[in-house]
């Protein structure tokens, strides 16, 4: 085990932070959680709460900045994670990704933080020309949570540089699992709830992008982390799967979860088909150099973990024919 004392997870009732919350206890480490719950849930850290120290507050003015005294590692995970609403509220993004992130890294900067782990994302590399897509890919993102993303991961560098604090970007594909409750599996069980009948799919079906379980997920940032902890240094990952899938394919595992037999209606935002202006149309990270240096590698498909997800979230949110998810 690495020699921690005490480790910050910023957006920790989040979706993945409270995945790495939950193994971070496990393991023994002291972890403090600060959130402002505007996305996050604290139903979602039930099974540990009575385990870390939480405290809500807004990381864009943090009401108490002493709370990052001590603290050996801060894991970043606190951001809008809506890439749709970046197109039509840009300032939220701002605010939530790059005002925070400056913030995390300039109190980590004056209480001597040694190491901070960034969640990323895939979105940076905008339309990729080259699929599997490598960490060494110009960025050029077609989002403004995208641009967020990059912009805070330029930071994340400079300040590794300038100021000698370990980092590590991650850049992660779509995560899915149970406690999910954006993106597509989440958005169509919803929309089956509310109308069994008839399912409005965004895009016209042919987007392709690569899935990752949650489990995986926090395999790959705990042992990138552990590297960059050992070797020190500033390193960037791409954290994502082998394969991919398309939407027609996710629409019709969904359906299989739910029970139902809705009538499609596919939805195209623009003329090549995608979901909605700055929707990456296909997504494929190369994961070579986490494999190669850290020695993480996913272990299942894509299909495989929004097979899982969509019987997980279904029975969650109580989408479906009674004996659907049997």
């Amino acid at each position: 085990m690495i020699n921690i004392t005490k480790l910050l997870v910023t957006g920790g009732a989040g979706f993945i932070g409270s995945f790495l919350v939950e193994r971070l206890v496990e393991e023994g480490f002291d972890v403090l959680i600060i959130d402002n719950l505007s996305s996050g849930e604290l139903n979602r850290l039930r099974n540990v709460i009575d385990r870390v120290k939480f405290i809500k507050d807004d990381l864009k003015n943090l009401s108490d900045p002493g709370a990052f005294r001590g603290v050996d590692t801060v894991f970043h995970l606190a951001a809008n994670p809506e890439v749709r609403i970046s197109v039509t509220e840009p300032r939220i993004h701002f605010d939530e990704n790059v005002v925070t992130t400056f913030n995390v890294l300039e109190l980590s900067r004056k209480y001597g933080v040694k190491n901070i782990v960034y969640a990323s994302s895939s979105t940076v590399y905008g339309d990729a020309k080259i699929i599997p897509t490598p960490e060494d890919h110009p960025i050029q993102p077609i989002s403004v949570y995208g641009a967020a993303k990059a912009a805070s991961e330029i930071m994340c560098g400079t300040y590794a540089r300038l100021y000698g604090i370990n980092c590590v970007v991650l850049r992660y594909a779509n995560i899915v699992g149970p406690r999910l409750r954006h993106g597509v599996i989440y958005d169509l069980l919803m929309k089956l709830k509310k109308n069994p009948g008839e399912l409005e799919v965004l895009g016209d079906g042919t987007q392709e992008k690569s899935y990752l379980y949650i489990t995986d997920t926090i395999d790959a940032t705990l042992k990138a982390w552990e590297y960059a902890v050992k070797n020190g240094g500033a390193y960037t990952y791409n954290v994502g799967n082998r394969d991919s899938i398309s939407v027609r394919d996710i629409v019709s595992i969904v359906i299989k979860a739910s029970g139902f037999n809705p009538r499609i209606k596919y939805k195209p935002a623009t003329p090549d088909g995608r979901g909605w202006p700055g929707d990456v149309k296909r997504m494929l990270l190369s994961i070579d150099k986490i494999i190669r240096e850290v020695g993480w590698r996913p272990s299942m498909s894509s299909r495989e973990a929004i097979e899982l997800t969509a019987k997980s979230l279904a029975e969650e949110l109580g989408v479906g024919n009674e004996g659907a998810h049997s």
